[in-house]
């Protein structure tokens, strides 16, 4: 999705679990995006490898950090000397942020819907400087406030969390909280707040 005027950023934006029906076309990740083109931000969509006509298997989040590795190189290639923005919803959250915080040179990274009940390591977070958003359901089942609030104060600056009263996982009837969230985190040029990571 292109902005209207010259881009200020270029940003990936990775869909929910494969097997559990996630795909690009996902109403978090189209919301997500449409913020950041609202923001002026370039932002990419695509399907992780199995999903729609992506050739491939799922492959329990090893080759899709592959694959967000190819989208940010693809996202470079398009739009050269922008700062590059990672993140996703769901499983691509997590996808983007591991990726993101092991160096592929983002500039900022958002998570909409961390699945903290489904991810067993989370110590790569630790260590991440890069500007981070967290968007996440006050009742989402994956993990909601109360789990939320202790990881995100523990991690270093910069970094903010964004709870969203009454949401569940998907977001259901607060999807234009979590698309106004997003473009006014967008709106704050937040790749400008560090340095790209190595």
């Amino acid at each position: 999705m292109k902005p209207e005027g010259p881009p200020v950023a270029a940003a990936v934006v990775c869909h929910a679990h494969p097997l559990q029906g996630g795909m690009m076309h996902f109403k978090v990740v189209f919301r997500a995006a449409k913020a950041l083109q609202q923001q002026g931000v370039a932002a990419l969509r695509f399907n992780f490898r199995g999903v729609g006509r992506s050739e491939g298997v799922h492959d329990k989040g090893r080759g899709e950090q592959d694959d967000v590795r190819a989208a940010a190189a693809e996202v470079r290639r398009r739009y050269p000397g922008l700062p590059l923005v990672l993140g996703g919803f769901s499983f691509g959250s997590s996808m983007a942020l591991k990726v993101g915080c092991a160096g592929v040179g983002a500039s900022a990274l958002f998570a909409l819907g961390l699945p903290l009940g489904m991810l067993m390591d989370l110590k790569y977070l630790d260590s991440c400087r890069t500007p981070r958003l967290f968007v996440q359901g006050e009742n989402d089942v994956f993990g909601g406030a109360e789990r939320m609030r202790p990881l995100v104060e523990r991690l270093p600056e910069p970094r903010s969390l964004v709870i969203v009263p009454g949401a569940d996982h998907f977001f259901s009837g607060h999807l234009d909280a979590l698309q106004q969230v997003v473009a006014d985190w967008a709106a704050l040029r937040p790749w400008a707040a560090a340095p790209a990571s190595a």
